[in-house]
């Protein structure tokens, strides 16, 4: 019940990884043509779920923080950022690490209260981390921070994979999401997004070797020519078994269709909340997974947790979420767990 976290691998993750070490044993230094044709297939993957009709426009990276950074070194001066209190711990930490360093100038609001109108960089979730609200406004705000002047990053995480998404369609600057959750792609499977046009004339210092025109050259021209489109936003030498491992949790859920997955999610939660009156998150105005507040939230997981069934508190929200491999007992078991240390919690 906690497939909003840590998402549960297809089998075939393993052979590929396990593929791609075999590789690294084999070939040596010729490992990289695989392990290079895996991080393609990855941008194109990721492209298709989101609708971008560029694959280098998605940029990989080992997390969403490392895309919201390369975003802010990459805006002149000191730029002014609008974002949210409800943005997940990383992305709040680094936009208030900046600030305290002088970097940006910040201010943060309740997300129903964002005001796009006077900022450079607006930084928003689609779907809120601790309660799984849904920002319903979003070609409204987008539209009107476009209007001022700013640019617009969108925080996907809780989104793609989870309901249909279309970033050229939104006309979101930047996105930033992985493949940790609901996508069953493990940690460091992460990307940026940075849309069709701005990719090719923006530029970050958050660069490396193979930002370059022609890396494998090792030309050093003045000044530093970059690369084409989204390969000028890669770093250095990268990672490469996240791509990997992140495959087959993309076309298990592309050839599912995110639709499909949808309208399963929602008649889940709709009757994990009939069994769990307390519960919040039925309906289409909610991402994948329910929540109980509760102000000891942290001890009610554990004590769930200590009874086999896997759930998370961010806060005072108890976060519940089933998945395709999520039976109707298993829904009926955590519901009646959750039920009686309530019951138990509110006796005492």
């Amino acid at each position: 019940m906690a497939n909003h976290s840590l998402g549960r691998p297809p089998d075939r993750m393993a052979e590929d990884v396990r593929a791609a070490l075999d590789a690294w044993y084999r070939d040596m230094d010729g490992a990289w043509t695989a392990w290079l044709e895996a991080r393609e297939k990855f941008r194109r993957l990721t492209a298709q779920l989101l609708r971008v009709p560029q694959a280098d426009c998605i940029i990989p990276k080992t997390s969403a923080g490392q895309g919201l950074r390369a975003v802010l070194n990459a805006l002149p001066g000191k730029p002014r950022v609008a974002t949210t209190d409800g943005e997940f711990d990383s992305i709040d930490f680094i936009l208030r690490v900046y600030r305290d360093r002088g970097r940006i100038e910040l201010r943060m609001t309740p997300w129903r209260d964002l005001d796009p109108t006077d900022a450079t960089l607006v930084v928003l979730s689609t779907v809120m981390f601790r309660t799984g609200e849904v920002v319903k406004h979003l070609p409204r705000l987008i539209h009107d921070a476009h209007a001022a002047g700013a640019l617009v990053m969108l925080d996907v995480y809780h989104h793609a994979g989870v309901m249909p998404i279309d970033l050229k369609a939104l006309g979101a600057d930047f996105a930033i999401g992985g493949s940790y959750k609901y996508l069953r792609g493990g940690p460091g499977a992460c990307w940026l997004y940075v849309r069709p046009g701005l990719v090719d004339s923006m530029r970050t210092i958050d660069t490396g070797w193979y930002a370059k025109k022609y890396p494998f050259l090792y030309a050093r021209p003045e000044p530093p020519e970059f690369g084409t489109g989204g390969d000028a936003w890669l770093e250095s030498t990268p990672p490469v078994l996240p791509c990997v491992q992140a495959l087959a949790g993309l076309e298990l859920t592309l050839e599912l269709g995110v639709k499909r997955l949808r309208e399963y999610s929602l008649a889940q939660k709709t009757m994990l909340c009939d069994l769990l009156p307390r519960a919040s998150g039925v309906g289409a105005d909610y991402g994948a997974f329910v929540t109980v507040r509760h102000p000891d939230a942290v001890h009610l997981a554990q004590e769930i947790e200590a009874r086999g069934i896997k759930v998370d508190a961010r806060g005072e929200y108890l976060r519940l979420c089933p998945d395709i491999l999520t039976s109707e007992y298993d829904l009926e078991r955590a519901a009646a767990t959750v039920r009686a240390l309530l019951a138990a919690k509110k006796s005492r």
